[in-house]
């Protein structure tokens, strides 16, 4: 089927849009800029979450542990830590790996496992994999305990390196806009294997597991093998996202891989709309700039208001956040943009 003029002039419009807003938000400060960075950091890990929730219907609480040991591996290949400095085009792909192999190691002894025991499962290993990053500095010093990992290498191309202001054709990597576009071509390229991945067999097996395991068992559907394959693909796109989230920041610890930040990573799959790719860029977009802008406005608000501070900004910050979210799910229980699928469900409980 031949694809309209009106979307590839939309995709068009989208693209020039998405390769200059760095320079745009630039104005307004590079804080700005990070935070677009984190967004799409944000997008990748919710992707990865959305094949094994969204896809294959297995909760997964604790999905924020395969971005840490993607971190982690990138920091301790690329850092003074163990004195390795590979290359990136290296130490991502391990990354990956590893987190895919983690993905395993937690999928094999739950796969008889759904809902609630499922999640307490996977929320009990993201905890573990914490709690092991923080206390792997005895007797041998591995991780630098709760000290983290400093002086990470930034990525280098060549004799490009990313982490020195450089000019190419006109435009300034300096500053946080010079992960900007590495990020974005990642993320392009996840949402691109997304997008393959849904509508291939394999997309379609998930989807029939996570309406009904049972009558796809029946239909000769490998649930086991694919259950596995969900968990080892999801992860290793976190895996791939804490690389560069490594690189990045230059220094990790075990305090950036908290239990928030995996109930916040699901919170986004939730709100965009479980199983819909879009809905899920769109969730991790908004849950990384709306909590910041609401940072950003809330203490202005109360000094106009009452002409000082009455309850701390970060309070009524998660308060607004937390308000805005019981909404959705009241009034849009399937997402901003749920599936098809996901529609269908809704309207026939009704």
């Amino acid at each position: 089927m031949k694809t309209p003029a009106r979307v590839w002039a939309g995709t068009a419009l989208i693209g020039i849009a998405l390769l200059a807003l760095p320079f745009a938000l630039a104005y307004a400060g590079t804080a700005w800029v990070r935070i677009a960075n984190f967004a799409i950091l944000y997008v990748m890990l919710a992707l990865g979450l959305n094949i094994v929730v969204g896809f294959a219907g297995l909760l997964d609480l604790g999905y924020i542990a395969f971005y840490a040991v993607g971190a982690y591996v990138y920091a301790l290949l690329a850092s003074p830590q163990f004195n390795l400095h590979l290359p990136f085009w290296i130490v991502l792909p391990i990354g990956a790996a590893f987190a895919c192999f983690f993905g395993v190691l937690l999928g094999a002894p739950t796969l008889k496992l759904r809902g609630d025991y499922l999640a307490i499962v996977t929320l009990g290993f993201g905890e573990i994999i914490r709690i092991f990053l923080n206390n792997l500095s005895r007797p041998v010093n591995i991780t630098n305990g709760p000290q983290g990992i400093a002086g990470i290498d930034p990525f280098s191309i060549g004799s490009f390196n990313f982490a020195k202001p450089q000019t190419v054709l006109g435009l300034d990597f300096s500053g946080p806009v010079k992960y900007y576009y590495l990020l974005l071509a990642l993320a392009v390229a996840v949402i691109v294997v997304n997008i393959r991945l849904q509508n291939s067999r394999i997309g379609r097996a998930w989807e029939a597991i996570r309406e009904d395991e049972t009558a796809a068992r029946a239909m000769g559907i490998d649930t086991t093998h694919l259950k596995l394959l969900a968990f080892a693909m999801g992860a290793s796109f976190g895996g791939l996202a804490g690389g560069m989230f490594s690189a990045m920041q230059a220094f990790i610890s075990p305090e950036s891989f908290v239990l928030v930040e995996s109930i916040m990573v699901v919170s986004m799959v939730v709100l965009g709309g479980m199983g819909h790719i879009w809905g899920v860029v769109v969730g991790a977009v908004l849950l990384s700039f709306v909590p910041e802008i609401l940072r950003w406005t809330v203490s202005p608000l109360q000094e106009a208001l009452f002409g000082r501070q009455l309850i701390e900004p970060e309070v009524i910050r998660m308060l607004i956040f937390g308000l805005a979210l019981v909404l959705i799910m009241l009034f849009r229980p399937a997402g901003l943009l749920p599936s098809a699928v996901r529609k269908r469900e809704l309207t026939a409980r009704a």
